[in-house]
């Protein structure tokens, strides 16, 4: 067999060879804006022109602190395809750890769109490797600015070489990307992704029984490309030729309906927040969403009744998945077999809120203190996880000997995996509620109050007992008009029938909003702190 590498630069040629006239919608600060392939992969060859111009050279770091818009879909290829590493920045995270960030990775050049660049005038002085920052934008002029050296990515791109030719020594093992998790219990770890583990993983998520991207697909991340890469989704569209459609800065629920409607979408990617958010206004407006074949649910457990909602009452396939930035990220995801789409429905819904199966090409083992679990669906234990687009290290960074041990991934995640392979992710192993020696399951009872009409978010956390250990305490943030309407008790009389008695919460705290992560994520560590100031308040 021939030896030939794996790289991103036959994706994004393979884009501009058989699919020129297939568009890139991109909606901006200056509205919406069209490319084709044809034009996206000149407008991609000058950045790298231009970046090769300022010194960037093979191995450097690259960042991007950018929403998604074409700009940085564009540098997506530019960078790793001339042989550098792109590096894309959590533009949520605090100034202190972004510019932690960037110093760690050592990024030579910043890509900033223009309504982020005030964050970095906050770090002036700090970042110590950055010998430039180029800034993206839909206007003639830069902003003002103490940052120096400043550059208009437009500008740099006219004067630079749409005909440049990428890189033709990379090596598929060579860097490709990097990314860093969100930091929330001390500083991020870096996660350096090959060229070869990011085609790998484009091919796993092309597949008909994963995410199945195809050219006839109309593609819409609005997991944030600074978010472990949009999950992979922009390489795989791109070296498929789906059309795709960038929802740019602060996609609320409203605009992403209204993309959905008028750009005809077929497929989407977010955490559930997110499809919490656009449930609520589909309910409140009436928009068209027939396009949509099939919207990827990852990052948390997807609670049944929102699932149940976008599959019966708009008819919308809702395909839960499962990955972290160490793994690129796909490594389960929920579809029924064939034998299975004749079940009752409700034995299919509670398949569906599992996140699924291995898809092919990753290995994954669940090991308690007993050994592995048995495939029942009730024996739990951690996730273990191996596979050609699973991080062997962190990068730079001595906590890996916590995560890789013995050539697996240990993921923190408890689950269960029943008889036909089907993982249920239980809790994190730091999250779920040991009571009299019993664990509690907090996702469990999360998806249980989700369920309720009266409930739109809700996120259960132990605090400790005198007696058991630990309890578990409910807070929820209920719909609007809800509002004392509803009571504990009312909680409380939903969940019994559901749960065995000492499940239960010991509390249910009703709150305006539940904090998040920075790529919208329960912050269970942030809302624990809260929840025991409130109890020790109350005693």
């Amino acid at each position: 067999m021939m030896n030939t590498p794996l790289t991103l630069v036959s994706l994004v040629e393979r884009a501009e060879r058989y699919f020129p006239k297939k568009e890139i919608i991109s909606r901006t600060l200056g509205g919406i804006q069209r490319f084709t392939y044809k034009e996206m992969g000149a407008r991609t060859r000058s950045l790298a022109s231009a970046l090769e111009s300022l010194g960037v050279k093979k191995g450097d770091r690259v960042g991007t602190f950018a929403w998604n818009h074409h700009r940085h879909l564009e540098a997506y290829f530019a960078i790793p395809s001339m042989g550098a590493v792109l590096h894309t920045i959590n533009i949520r995270l605090s100034a202190e750890h972004v510019s932690y960030i960037i110093n760690h990775a050592e990024d030579k050049v910043l890509l900033v769109d223009s309504d982020l660049l005030p964050m970095f005038e906050k770090m002036k002085g700090q970042l110590k490797t950055v010998e430039a920052i180029i800034v993206m934008t839909d206007e003639d002029v830069l902003p003002e600015s103490g940052l120096t050296p400043l550059y208009s990515y437009e500008t740099l791109i006219a004067e630079a070489d749409e005909t440049y030719a990428f890189s033709g020594d990379t090596a598929e093992e060579d860097p490709a990307g990097l990314c860093y998790t969100s930091g929330t219990t001390g500083k991020p770890k870096g996660v350096l992704y090959s060229h070869r583990g990011l085609v790998l993983h484009s091919i796993a998520l092309s597949l008909a029984d994963t995410a199945a991207v195809s050219e006839s697909d109309v593609c819409m991340p609005v997991v944030p490309m600074f978010h472990v890469n949009a999950w992979g989704v922009p390489f795989a569209a791109t070296w498929m030729g789906s059309t795709q459609v960038l929802p740019g800065p602060m996609p609320t629920p409203e605009v992403l309906a209204h993309l959905i409607e008028s750009k005809q979408v077929t497929v989407t990617a977010g955490v559930p927040t997110i499809w919490l958010g656009l449930l609520n206004e589909l309910e409140k407006k009436d928009y068209n969403t027939s396009s949509l074949q099939r919207v990827i649910c990852g990052g948390a457990a997807a609670p049944k009744g929102m699932i149940r909602m976008f599959e019966t009452k708009y008819e919308i396939p809702f395909i839960h998945a499962y990955g972290m930035t160490e793994t690129t990220p796909l490594v389960i995801l929920s579809r029924l077999k064939s034998h299975q789409k004749d079940l009752p429905e409700e034995e299919k819904l509670e398949l569906r809120s599992k996140q699924g199966v291995v898809v092919p090409g990753i290995d994954i083992k669940v090991i308690n203190e007993n050994g592995e679990v048995k495939p029942d669906g009730k024996d739990m234990g951690e996730l273990l996880i191996r596979g050609p687009w699973i991080a062997d290290e962190y990068y730079k960074d001595d906590r890996s000997s916590e995560a890789f041990r013995d050539g697996w991934l240990y993921t923190g995640d408890v689950v269960t995996v029943d008889e036909e392979g089907f993982v249920k992710i239980v809790d994190r192993t730091k999250d779920l509620v040991k009571s009299g020696g019993e664990w509690i399951s907090s996702v469990d009872l999360e998806n249980a109050l989700m369920a309720h009409e009266a409930v739109f978010e809700a996120a259960v956390v132990s605090v400790p007992h005198p007696k058991w250990q630990e309890r578990p305490v409910a807070c929820v943030v209920l719909k609007d008009g809800y509002q004392n309407v509803v009571s504990k008790n009312d909680i409380i009389k939903y969940l019994e029938p559901q749960f065995a008695k000492w499940w239960l919460p010991d509390e249910v705290l009703f709150m305006e909003e539940i904090p998040k992560t920075s790529v919208g994520k329960f912050m269970k560590k942030a809302l624990r702190d809260q929840v025991k100031d409130y109890m020790s308040l109350q005693s």
